[in-house]
């Protein structure tokens, strides 16, 4: 591809959030510095996958979606690694939206902003800017981290457009380079030195511009995170520092930020404040909790303010005193499943979503201290979204994974292990459900256009993730054209759920089809109970 699209801008965000999820364990493992907690491959996967969930669907102009996918990175940040990536992506894309035209959308053609540049020369400059907001957005930048290999990264790309290279080779050049000098960083910091590591944050960097180059030139790049070597000297383990990560989402004017910075700063380290247009994301480890959040007040409006002591964090070692799933479920079948796998159910059906009071009241009954709530429908994640930051003020640790569909919440509810860290389950249970494709099949109870066009009633549609797909004669045409569709772009595993008034010789045509058609993929059949659709349909 030579052109920076909305359509290169979703599957760059697709396969990086999909490799990250592959070397989230392996990152976690590297992080040594700035405290030796084990997370950072986590957070990284979360922030990635906020800024994904953010970037509406549907039809967006290249402005759109950089904005959008930029604010989800900032308000979803979690951790240092996190809070610094969300400043590159948002000041990359705010280059590019400078440097290539605003109106841009998927599958049109643009004209450059600025003839003179090339998309090349665009991105190879949006990656220095990058480089050069994140190391402003530090208050004392250390060499060896990822700060060293986003600088890396944009160096070489910007050699190679200097050069006349084209996109994807711009690209090719800007991860030789960030592996290059992660390479280095384990001899630019003594304490990754002693403990024979990378740089975790820089290791997740390289996922991240790897899954760039796998967009671009349309070859799978599998970027191997680097296995340690031998330490040389004593564990990092042994590190002193703050005992506390503070984290806030601040308020304030952009003119305050400088001085509030440097502030940060005098009361410990790994001071990070991102953002900007008078919302920011502040990060900081010390060890005086009140001042650090005292300091935003004096400037503006501290909320969402998360803090961690570290030497409460388990992550790898002990489960969590307690942790309870809710999830919204549309028919009584599905309730017995979910109910089967541990979670605690409210009823939701099409027509009928679940208020917040009562997944409020779920959580208070649940009397846990760590909530995983699974919406399954698409209108249900804002509720449960509301319900997670009410909670959040009572001291409840909650994630909402935003299943979209009851199918996906199957798959999430599957891997479920309440013995693993609150933070671990949560992406185990995300990425099940994002791998999940879904569908189903229903009847046109009125005349109405459509994504596939006009229906009318009693027509049999089709439903591919969400939006109409396909309008038949029958049932069985739109649930084989449905499945062939979910599983055109592979899979393993497809689950059928059987509605209320279902026939159950229409499950059955299905799985016959897939049977011919497919023997690599297993079927399972559940009775679901739910109204409206008589089959919905997922591919794992």
């Amino acid at each position: 591809m030579e052109e920076l699209t909305v359509e290169v801008l979703r599957a760059w965000a697709r396969t990086a959030l999909a490799e990250l999820a592959r070397a989230r364990t392996e990152i976690d493992e590297l992080n040594v510095y700035p405290v030796p907690d084990g997370d950072t491959g986590t957070n990284l996967y979360l922030t990635w996958e906020a800024a994904c969930d953010a970037l509406p669907r549907g039809e967006l102009t290249f402005t759109e979606a950089i904005q959008a996918f930029g604010r989800g990175a900032l308000l979803g940040a979690r951790g240092n690694s996190g809070v610094i990536t969300s400043q590159l992506i948002r000041a990359c894309g705010n280059r590019l939206n400078e440097n290539l035209p605003r109106d841009r959308g998927e599958g049109t053609d643009g004209v450059l902003a600025d003839p003179r540049m090339s998309e090349a020369a665009a991105f190879a400059d949006a990656l220095t800017y990058a480089a050069d907001a994140a190391y402003g957005a530090v208050a004392q930048p250390v060499e060896g981290t990822m700060l060293t290999v986003a600088r890396a990264a944009a160096t070489g790309a910007m050699t190679a457009a200097n050069d006349g290279k084209a996109l994807a080779d711009v690209c090719l050049a800007a991860v030789a380079s960030a592996r290059q000098a992660l390479t280095k960083t384990t001899e630019q910091l003594d304490v990754l030195r002693r403990a024979g590591v990378v740089d975790a944050g820089g290791a997740g960097l390289v996922v991240i511009l790897g899954a760039m180059e796998s967009v671009l030139t349309g070859r799978q790049v599998r970027v191997d995170v680097p296995a340690r070597v031998e330490p040389q000297g004593e564990s990092a383990e042994s590190q002193d520092g703050p005992a506390y990560e503070v984290m806030y989402l601040l308020d304030a004017p952009d003119d305050k930020v400088g001085d509030f910075r440097q502030s940060l700063a005098v009361l410990g380290d790994s001071v990070v404040v991102v953002g900007g247009d008078g919302l920011w994301n502040v990060h900081v480890h010390t060890d005086n909790v009140g001042a650090a959040i005292e300091h935003g007040i004096d400037i503006g409006r501290p909320h969402r303010i998360r803090v961690t002591h570290f030497a409460d964090q388990n992550h790898h070692h002990e489960p969590a005193p307690g942790r309870a799933v809710i999830a919204v479920v549309a028919g009584d079948g599905l309730a017995e499943l979910y109910a089967e796998a541990g979670a605690r159910v409210i009823r939701g059906a099409p027509g009928r979503r679940c208020s917040t009071g009562e997944l409020l009241q779920a959580i208070e009954q649940s009397q846990a201290p760590e909530i995983v709530i699974l919406p399954n429908d698409q209108d249900s994640i804002a509720v449960a979204e509301a319900a997670a930051t009410a909670a959040r003020q009572d001291g409840i640790r909650v994630a909402v994974i935003p299943t979209r569909a009851q199918v996906q919440g199957l798959a999430a509810i599957a891997v479920h292990d309440p013995q693993r860290s609150f933070d671990d389950d949560v992406v185990h249970l995300s990425a099940a459900a994002g791998q999940t494709r879904h569908g189903a099949v229903t009847i046109a109870i009125k005349d109405a256009w459509t994504m596939a066009g006009r229906c009318r009633i009693g027509d049999a549609l089709g439903v591919v993730d969400g939006d109409f797909a396909l309008i038949t004669e029958d049932l069985e045409t739109a649930a084989v054209g449905v499945v062939d569709r979910l599983l055109g772009g592979g899979g393993e595993l497809l689950t059928i759920v059987t509605g209320r008034d279902a026939d159950p010789a229409l499950a059955e045509a299905v799985e016959r089809h897939v049977r011919r058609h497919r023997k690599d993929v297993d079927v399972v059949v559940y009775d679901g109970g739910q109204d409206r659709y008589p089959l919905l349909i997922g591919v794992e």
